[in-house]
């Protein structure tokens, strides 16, 4: 059989966030109990909705103070840390609660610079724990490590985004007591302990102090929809992971088109992983009340205020560049904010390769990331050289066509690359035909005149 083949039979079952080597052949009884065994982070943000709801109803009905509603929400992160993480909830709560004493004790301008220095350093510790303990004692570690560890993740980035408003002066410094307990209480607050969009310091005051005076309406049904998106989207991931087990290629060698093919499903079946993750933090930030940015004109509530993207409107993107900014929408912007917009030389480089290092510095990790920061800088450069020449609407169609295709392939030599993780299992992708789109994408770069004559034929 294929080495391809048995490297992305291998990733389907073995990729640690992931796929799941149990699901396959399970009865629909058992799916949730399969949805626990391979995500539980999924089935604790769904058994926390209950108390988000609870939350919105007594701040509604006036039940809770304001100090009673950050101390709601505190204590309510602390319980899910740990429920979910046991004895690792100490590696996420011991960087709480440092944050929120570097914030209280130095000056605004001085915050920011330490508390990313010692969130990433935290972060790297364990991530490279971890990575020992894979790849050098071939143990795997406890999946209750990986929560704390995605939770510490979350907590960098809301952190940090209270850090740059300090240091920006879009935020007031508070003073150890009662004025720190908004703070402590946005870095550990419950809906978006595991999961979930990222939203400012200032927004996550607004919406906790009109919860009680003007609380948006009932999100009964945005939550609902959302629920059952991500079920929606967890079933089809499973169909279509039973198929590519099941269904191996019996072309041998792999006919380049039925491989590429192949990895691409595999692709697509990471990425629902995402969206459904996505759609359900959705709905538990909406069970509390965040999320709601007002009315349409028609009268319906709108409950996208805070979201990461909807698969549609990622999956159309037609440009590499549309694409890094719409996946995981507000983890790109807080990357923008706070590693391109503040770099002098190579931004995009500097800004992909930090986010290597706060996803955990893997090898397959590193590889992707700067594949897609070097495929990005050559989609500009490509588009750019590419409209003076598709003036009519037939060529920008086909343009448009091409465009989006080769952002899919690419996509998913990104996504395996990520996931993937050790040296071995991504040398092997890249001597896969997979392969070959990105590194076109990046080669066409260094030969301007001949890209331009390749693609007039092409269009």
């Amino acid at each position: 059989m294929p080495r391809v083949w048995l490297l992305c039979s291998w990733a389907i079952r073995e990729v640690p966030c992931k796929l799941g080597r149990d699901l396959l052949g399970e009865s629909e009884m058992d799916f949730v109990l399969g949805l626990f065994q391979q995500s539980p982070q999924l089935l604790y943000q769904l058994l926390s909705v209950p108390f988000a709801f609870l939350f919105y109803v007594l701040a509604r009905l006036e039940c809770l103070t304001l100090t009673h509603r950050y101390i709601y929400l505190v204590l309510g992160g602390c319980a899910l840390a740990a429920v979910t993480m046991g004895p690792y909830a100490w590696v996420l709560l011991v960087p709480a609660f440092s944050t929120v004493l570097l914030v209280c004790f130095l000056r605004p301008r001085d915050a920011h610079p330490w508390v990313l220095g010692a969130l990433m350093c935290w972060q790297t510790f364990w991530h490279l724990l971890i990575q020992y303990q894979e790849y050098w004692l071939l143990q795997p570690p406890d999946a209750r490590l990986f929560l704390a560890m995605s939770g510490t993740m979350l907590l960098t980035q809301r952190a940090t985004t209270v850090s740059m408003d300090l240091q920006e002066g879009k935020a007031t410094p508070p003073t150890c007591g009662a004025e720190a307990l908004p703070y402590l209480s946005y870095t550990l607050y419950f809906p978006g302990l595991l999961g979930g969009p990222l939203h400012s310091f200032s927004q996550f005051l607004r919406f906790v102090e009109r919860s009680s005076h003007s609380p948006p309406p009932l999100p009964l049904r945005p939550v609902l929809l959302k629920s059952l998106t991500a079920l929606s989207l967890e079933w089809a991931r499973r169909v279509l992971t039973g198929f590519l087990v099941s269904h191996s290629p019996h072309l041998r060698p792999f006919w380049a088109p039925s491989q590429v093919l192949w990895v691409w499903a595999m692709s697509a079946a990471l990425r629902m992983r995402y969206y459904s993750h996505w759609a359900l933090s959705d709905a538990l930030n909406n069970a509390a009340g965040l999320g709601f940015r007002g009315r349409d004109l028609g009268g319906t509530p709108l409950w996208d205020g805070v979201s990461d993207g909807e698969p549609w409107t990622v999956e159309t993107s037609s440009r590499l560049s549309e694409y890094a900014r719409r996946w995981n929408r507000t983890t790109a912007a807080w990357l923008r904010r706070l590693v391109f917009e503040r770099s002098r030389a190579a931004p995009l480089a500097l800004t992909f390769g930090f986010s290597a290092w706060w996803h955990g510095l893997h090898p397959g990790q590193v590889a992707g990331f700067m594949a897609w920061a070097a495929t990005v800088q050559a989609d500009y450069q490509i588009h750019r050289r590419l409209r003076p020449l598709v003036s009519s609407p037939g060529r920008r169609l086909a343009c448009v066509c091409l465009s989006w295709v080769q952002t899919q392939l690419v996509v998913t030599w990104v996504v395996v690359a990520v996931e993937l993780r050790n040296i071995s299992s991504v040398w092997l992708l890249c001597r896969s035909h997979a392969s070959w789109f990105p590194l076109l994408y990046i080669l066409l770069t260094f030969f301007s005149s001949p890209a331009k004559c390749l693609m007039r034929k092409i269009i």
